[in-house]
């Protein structure tokens, strides 16, 4: 039984996947006969490039999708080349590891309300600073060129490539040859670009390509801080899909075949990129020299490192304060007066939208975690070489697309099929998300456990089943409630999918929080932001307590 498993979390994983591209590609050249038009045309591709603002919107597109993977890379690097085995590096992982849980709408939200004119650092500027009494006429939050979605990109981007970091530098051996590098008389930092870091790019080269789609193709961050005048591509086809006159259909999917291109051309130049920069550190290598930046890139880091958690906290605060806020005019640091009436004037909606995100995520992440265990214990039972690097493209296929470009073909597959707007077909498009993060999260800790404890179990006549279901799940406790939690997190996250998919059947707190953004009301804003970071904390939260309390007499299982 267990070897259905692969065929059959492939076919949820790649199935919407494809079905979505193939709904998405039909109407972009013409076919949409429930529409009216069943000829093929390049009509569809006439109106899209007539648009005004096209140039523009992908120009700035392509710079956030790029600029976000640079920066984001060069971080994660700077903080393993400058700390990588001192107790800063462990500092830095138990600061940014919990920056993964937190949905990428609040922390959008939150960048707003700190540096938005009227925003918390304004205010602490001109109360106590000597800044000017009135808020500054700039245009910070939905600036034209994206500087402030590139910045809310990486207060996300940065904690999730440097978690898969973590994970590949056990793979590249990386403490014993940054070691050897040393004593060779290598600075730290010149030792980890020259001997680690070529051993774990490789290994993080699909999360890096990864956070290059999502840069290129965002909608939910773009819409609260993208440019507006006109937008990134991937907004304005949500425009289209979301206007009355359903002819804009076609336009939109023709938008989403060429967000398509630029991604699929994004991953292309990267990998260009990758090729003249492995030449040219070749060379570097071949040069000989034993530093690079041994003092500046350690204080460099460190100095941007404390700014951005500055940043997020500062964030969380103006959340939380906003939430509770009464009056609370400019340039007061404080609101006037605190009042719990925010909270009562929501709670009934907010209640609804909390239970519908709770479901889907709770449904999602128990399927994902069930299909990832079966295809983890088809590994065991099988062997291996069904999960190599072909299978790990796969996994990563959904991520690598843009969501809008199979997103919306999967909303008319649905639809034609009768199947739009239900809790099973919302479930099977946060499934193609959630699947890989689960995966990813449960491989390692699953490969790590001693096959001897099976082969015992075996060879004092027990099942398979009753070996996995008595010895290797219970001794994988902490995982798999991990694994769990970081399938609820991506599950509560997903906007496009839920919206989409759902249309306003099923609202989230996620699909209202970008909802309530462009309305302006920034407490029930902060009151949704707050919840939707809510969430995923009390997953993770029983996700460290449950183990806990199960083998509370079983200190080795407690903390394997």
């Amino acid at each position: 039984m267990v070897r259905a498993f692969p065929i059959l979390t492939l076919a949820l994983l790649l199935g919407p996947t494809l079905a979505g591209l193939a709904g998405t590609a039909l109407p972009a050249f013409g076919y949409m006969p429930v529409l009216g038009r069943a000829e093929p045309s390049l009509l569809a591709w006439r109106e899209l490039f007539s648009t005004p603002g096209l140039p523009r919107s992908l120009a700035v597109g392509a710079l956030v999708g790029f600029a976000t993977t640079l920066l984001s890379l060069a971080a994660v690097v700077a903080i393993a080349a400058s700390a990588h085995g001192t107790r800063a590096f462990d500092l830095a992982r138990r600061a940014l590891s919990p920056l993964l849980s937190i949905p990428h709408v609040a922390m959008a939200v939150g960048l707003a309300f700190v540096i938005a004119p009227s925003g918390l650092l304004f205010r602490i500027w001109s109360g106590h600073l000597g800044g000017p009494p009135r808020p500054p006429d700039l245009l910070i939050v939905n600036d034209t060129w994206g500087l402030s979605l590139m910045a809310g990109l990486l207060l996300k981007e940065i904690p999730f490539l440097f978690l898969m970091l973590l994970a590949a530098l056990p793979q590249a051996d990386a403490a014993r040859s940054l070691t050897v590098a040393r004593t060779l008389g290598y600075g730290r930092v010149a030792a980890w670009l020259k001997v680690v870091l070529p051993r774990v790019y490789p290994q993080i080269r699909l999360p890096v390509l990864a956070v290059l789609a999502y840069g290129l193709s965002v909608v939910d961050v773009a819409l609260v801080l993208g440019p507006t005048t006109p937008p990134t591509l991937p907004v304005q086809i949500l425009r289209w899909i979301n206007d009355p006159d359903l002819s804009f259909r076609f336009r939109a999917s023709a938008g989403a075949m060429l967000q398509l291109g630029v991604v699929v051309g994004g991953i292309a130049v990267w990998v260009a990129g990758e090729r003249l920069v492995a030449w040219l550190g070749r060379r570097w290598v071949e040069a000989g020299s034993r530093e690079a930046g041994e003092r500046i890139v350690p204080a460099l880091t460190a100095a941007c490192g404390a700014v951005g958690l500055a940043v997020v906290g500062l964030a969380f605060v103006a959340i939380a304060l906003w939430s509770v806020a009464g009056a609370w005019r400019y340039p007061d640091v404080l609101p006037a007066e605190f009042t719990a009436r925010n909270w009562l004037a929501e709670s009934g909606r907010a209640a609804s939208l909390v239970a519908n995100s709770a479901l889907i995520a709770s449904i999602t992440a128990v399927v994902a975690l069930v299909l990832v265990v079966g295809c983890l214990e088809n590994e065991d039972r099988h062997g291996r070489r069904q999960a190599g690097d072909a299978a790990l493209w796969l996994l990563y296929t959904p991520l690598l697309a843009p969501q809008v470009a199979f997103l919306l073909g999967l909303q008319v597959f649905l639809i034609v099929l009768r199947l739009d707007e239900t809790l099973p077909a919302v479930v099977l498009a946060h499934l193609v998300f959630v699947l890989p993060y689960t995966f990813l999260s449960l491989r390692d800790p699953w490969r790590a456990v001693d096959g001897r404890y099976r082969q015992v179990a075996l060879t004092l006549g027990a099942s398979p089943a009753r070996a996995l279901f008595a010895i290797r799940l219970p001794m994988l406790l902490r995982a798999l409630l991990t694994a769990l939690a970081i399938g609820w997190a991506i599950s509560v996250g997903q906007y496009l999918a839920t919206l989409l998919v759902s249309g306003a059947r099923l609202p989230t707190i996620t699909t209202e929080a970008v909802a309530v953004a462009s309305g302006g009301d920034r407490r029930t804003l902060a009151i949704y932001a707050l919840l939707q970071t809510a969430l995923p904390f009390v997953a993770f939260a029983l996700a460290l307590v449950v183990p806990g309390i199960v083998f509370r007499d079983r200190r080795a299982l407690r903390n394997p």
